[in-house]
């Protein structure tokens, strides 16, 4: 849990100078979280550099957090963690990964984006815009 923690803080600390505050996954019950949501970790040889938490719901999969370290970010990490939840999701007859982000978190939005992610839903939160976005997948055969 405490691995957990520290990559979720390591990787959404440099939004607090962009909004003023903690982004909502530094501030999560992560004991909490880990008996609800399931959480893949990715690691480049011993080091964890990334995670993704998701939840499997009655018509999609939710991710919950992706996030990477600093350090790793750009290099294709979100990615490869963004792509196992899509399989993920495929397995278990979902046709739809959903999400959502900080509208300030551009570069976040841009990589969903280029994944193929839709937005599909903006609403205000805390003095800032909640972004909602999902993506259509085909079932694998």
């Amino acid at each position: 849990m405490a691995l957990v923690r520290d990559i979720v803080h390591a990787a959404y600390s440099k939004w607090v100078p962009v909004i003023g505050r903690e982004p909502s996954p530094m501030k999560a019950d992560y004991d909490q979280a880990l008996r609800k949501h399931q959480f893949t970790l990715l690691s480049l040889g011993a080091e964890v550099v990334g995670l993704i938490e998701t939840s499997l719901e009655q018509d999609h999969l939710w991710i919950e957090n992706v996030c990477v370290l600093p350090a790793q970010q750009g290099k294709g990490v979100g990615k490869t963690l963004l792509h196992h939840a899509e399989q993920m999701a495929q397995r278990a007859g979902r046709y739809e990964t959903r999400l959502l982000t900080n509208a300030a978190f551009e570069a976040n939005i841009a990589l969903y984006e280029r994944l193929g992610y839709v937005i599909t839903e903006r609403e205000p939160y805390m003095g800032g815009v909640t972004v909602y976005m999902c993506k259509r997948l085909t079932l694998a055969l």
